[in-house]
C-alpha cells in the first residue's frame, strides 16, 4: 500500500487545481458581475485552504509511530477532513448572505456567455481532479484525499448551478434566478459539509470497521473452530487508511505455550492478508479457566 507521504502529490495536484480555478472564476465574476459567479469563487478560495489542510494532515500521518503516539499519526487525516466540512459549510453561509442581499437587490449581468465558458472550463477542470482524488482516496484508505474529493465535487455542483442559472437570466431577463440558484446550491453544500464533519467525528470517536470487513474477520476465526479454538471481545476500529482488531483465542488449557503461539501467528497472519493494513492483537486463553471469560468487557471485570 502506498504511505501517507506518497499521497501528497495528490495534494500538491489539488493545491496547483485550486489556484489555477479561483482565477478563472473570478475572471468569469469580473465580465460578468454575477452574485452566483462571485460566490463559486469565494467557495473555491475555501479550496485552497482545504488543499492546504490536506497536504499538511497527510505529512503527518505519515510519520512512524513515537512513544507519545505509539499507534501512529494516521487520525490526523480525520482533523484535515473535519476541517474541510466547517469550511464547505461557511462557503455556503456567505453565499447564502450574498444571494439574499443580491434577491434583495437585482442588478443585470453582464457578457454572459463569455462568463460561463470560463466557468465551465474551471468546472471541468474541477470535475477531472476531484475524480483522481476520490480514486486515490477510496483505493489508499485516505480521509483527507477522500474529502478533499467530496469538496472538490461540491465545487463542480456549485458552478454547474451557476452556469444554468446565469443562462436562465440570458434567456428569461429574469435577474432574481441567479441568486435563487445560488440559495439551493449553498443548501447543497452545506449538507456535504454536514457530511464530513460527521464521518470526521466518527472516525476520532473509534468507530469500528465496517460490518462487511467485521464479517471477514469472524469468517477466519471460524475456520478454526474445528480446531478446538473459540474467541470473544472481538474488538476493531480504524484510523485512516490504518485497521486495528484484537481478540481473546480459547484453547485447551493443555496446550503447549510454543503451539499457542504458533496458532496465533497462523491467525494474525490470516486476517493480516485479507485487512492489510491492520494491526491484529491476540490475546491466549485456557478454555477451561472460569477467568477467560471475565475480560469479555471492554474493562475488565473483577
Amino acid at each position: 500500500m502506498q504511505t501517507n507521504k506518497g499521497l501528497t502529490r495528490y495534494a500538491w495536484l489539488s493545491i496547483v487545481t485550486a489556484i489555477a480555478i479561483i482565477g478563472l472564476k473570478i475572471a468569469a465574476y469580473w465580465v460578468t458581475q454575477s452574485i452566483g459567479f462571485l460566490s463559486d469563487a469565494l467557495e473555491s478560495g475555501a479550496n485552497i485552504i482545504a488543499a492546504i489542510i490536506t497536504l499538511i494532515a497527510l505529512v503527518i500521518a505519515s510519520r512512524p509511530p513515537d512513544r507519545e503516539h505509539p499507534f501512529g499519526h494516521s487520525k490526523a487525516e480525520y482533523l484535515s477532513a473535519g476541517a474541510e466540512g466547517v469550511l464547505i459549510l461557511i462557503a455556503a453561509a456567505f453565499i447564502a448572505i450574498q444571494a439574499i442581499a443580491r434577491l434583495r437587490d437585482p442588478r443585470p449581468l453582464e457578457q454572459l456567455g463569455l462568463g460561463i465558458l470560463i466557468s465551465a472550463i474551471a468546472a471541468i477542470a474541477n470535475f477531472v481532479v476531484a475524480r483522481i482524488l476520490l480514486d486515490a482516496g477510496r483505493k489508499h484508505r485516505s480521509a483527507a484525499l477522500t474529502a478533499d474529493a467530496h469538496h472538490l465535487l461540491t465545487d463542480v455542483w456549485t458552478s454547474a448551478g451557476v452556469i444554468v442559472a446565469v443562462a436562465l437570466v440570458g434567456l428569461t431577463k429574469w435577474q432574481w434566478i441567479d441568486p435563487a440558484i445560488a440559495l439551493i446550491v449553498a443548501v447543497q453544500i452545506i449538507y456535504t459539509g454536514y457530511k464530513l464533519v460527521h464521518d470526521s467525528v466518527d472516525g476520532l470517536m473509534d468507530t469500528g470497521l465496517p460490518d462487511e470487513e467485521v464479517e471477514q474477520i469472524k469468517a477466519i476465526l471460524a475456520r478454526y473452530l474445528e480446531k478446538g479454538v473459540t474467541y470473544h471481545a472481538l474488538r476493531t476500529r480504524q484510523a485512516g487508511a490504518q485497521r486495528f482488531v484484537s481478540v481473546h483465542l480459547q484453547v485447551p488449557g493443555d496446550w503447549s505455550v510454543q503451539k499457542g503461539h504458533e496458532l496465533l501467528e497462523l491467525i494474525e497472519l490470516d486476517i493480516y492478508d485479507a485487512l492489510a493494513p491492520i494491526n491484529v492483537t491476540t490475546h491466549l486463553e485456557p478454555a477451561e479457566d472460569p477467568a477467560s471469560w471475565q475480560d469479555a468487557t471492554l474493562n475488565r471485570s473483577v
